[in-house]
């Protein structure tokens, strides 16, 4: 496959390949074949190299690798306008119970497949080619990782699919929550598609008991995928734990069994010193999502401390957008402000988000995503990015946090295969959907 000759150059751009040694390509190129990447260089070698390919002329445009996201909620999607009962939320538990927890229970599985193609079509829209999605609906829970599945492979994106395991709808729905996570991670081994993986998802400490969280480590499969959970986020999270257990979460968790290379803590806001040090010595991924963690006021995660003590921190929004420039602007400007340093975080939300994601993709997916390099996925956007100055392999970074949003993607490659092309997407009609999902919504929200 990876000698195959390319049927498609996307050339006269700007090409920044990312990865841990970027590289910026003055009127670059990249060669597509089929589902890799096949070759990168300027313009004129590879049409010179391969004659009579397809050529795809970007104007001049930016050139990138998909954004990836390692923490997302799709069904978030009917939330938006959401109207909350009594007064105003002011705790993150509030916010769980008055929003979150009243709109899970309210889906039903057409629900779960409409507020799930809406946001891989913002996705699509925003750059975003890769996910990692924590799923929760307990009224329609068996087979609706299935139906998320369906969604995004009409979609024509990447995903890694979860149902979060909690005690707090009953035993039925703990077990049913199992039972799918189970189902889903052993029918991602049988087909192996490029597009689907699966991991263990798992709410949180302070809804998970002992013998809920050991039934999960038991599972079938559940170890080898990996737990993908909420730790730490809200300060009620390490209250619960330490005065139920006598343990902070990380320690709770660790002592139960969850960590490993391929478990995802999602936020670790409220952890110690302690706790670092085991995350670090189990070679846990770690996902910080500041938008979310400022929207919620829970608190600024340690996230830089815990990449300079060796953990691998990668980038994700936690539903609350779809664009990761967006989260890759807020994360720089939260650090700052809380270290009240303007130098805080250059290195940092970068590494998160253009190599640690990557590498936290690697556990699950055995071929490279997020980077443009011969032999990765051919998942590739072009920006709507004509730079006001020089672009250099030491600058580009500055370029992209400063100049580029998701709006401005003009064309989003998944697979080698356009999912949008100069602004019109390509596998779904958005304003069809648009329309069912508002009347979906306000049925929903009737109900809820």
């Amino acid at each position: 496959m990876r000698d195959r000759a390319p049927d498609l150059i996307i050339g006269n751009g700007v090409v920044v390949t990312c990865g841990p040694e970027p590289q910026v390509i003055a009127d670059g190129a990249v060669a597509v074949a089929g589902e890799l990447i096949r070759d990168i260089g300027t313009t004129r070698d590879l049409r010179e190299r391969y004659p009579g390919t397809r050529f795809e002329d970007v104007g001049g445009r930016l050139v990138m690798p998909g954004m990836t996201c390692t923490h997302m909620h799709l069904y978030s999607t009917f939330a938006r306008g959401m109207q909350l009962d009594g007064d105003p939320a002011r705790t993150f538990g509030q916010i769980l119970e008055r929003l979150w927890w009243r709109l899970d229970r309210a889906l039903t599985e057409e629900d779960v497949w409409m507020s799930a193609m809406m946001p891989l079509m913002w996705c699509v829209r925003n750059g975003t080619t890769t996910i990692l999605d924590h799923h929760s609906g307990p009224n329609a829970i068996p087979g609706s990782l299935d139906v998320i599945a369906d969604a995004v492979t009409r979609a024509g994106m990447r995903a890694s699919l979860a149902y979060e395991v909690s005690d707090r709808d009953g035993e039925k729905a703990r077990d049913q929550g199992i039972a799918e996570n189970v189902r889903f991670i052993e029918a991602c081994k049988r087909n192996r598609s490029p597009l689907l993986r699966a991991t263990f998802g798992l709410h949180a400490s302070f809804t998970l008991s002992d013998e809920t969280l050991r039934a999960c480590v038991d599972a079938p499969g559940a170890c080898e995928a990996g737990f993908h959970i909420h730790t730490a986020e809200g300060i009620e999270d390490l209250i619960q734990s330490i005065r139920q257990y006598g343990q902070p979460v990380v320690k709770r968790l660790d002592r139960l069994g969850l960590w490993n290379d391929k478990s995802l803590a999602v936020h670790c806001v409220h952890i110690s010193p302690e706790e670092i040090e085991i995350l670090k010595d189990r070679d846990v991924n770690v996902v910080h999502n500041p938008e979310s963690n400022m929207g919620n006021a829970v608190g600024a995660a340690p996230a830089l401390d815990m990449i300079n003590r060796g953990v691998r921190v990668g980038l994700g929004t936690d539903g609350y957008t779809y664009d990761m420039f967006e989260s890759i602007k807020v994360g720089n400007l939260i650090h700052k402000h809380n270290e009240a340093d303007p130098q805080a975080a250059w290195g940092e939300i970068p590494l998160m988000a253009f190599e640690n994601n990557s590498k936290i993709l690697a556990k699950y997916w055995d071929v490279p995503l997020g980077v443009l390099a011969p032999g990765a996925y051919a998942d590739v956007i072009v920006v709507n990015y004509w730079a006001p100055t020089p672009i250099t392999s030491s600058n580009w970074y500055s370029h992209v946090l400063f100049g580029v949003s998701g709006g401005m993607v003009d064309s989003t490659l998944v697979g080698g295969k356009f999912l949008m092309r100069r602004g019109e997407l390509l596998t779904v009609d958005e304003q069809e959907m648009a329309a069912k999902s508002r009347e979906m919504a306000r049925r929903l929200w009737e109900r809820a």
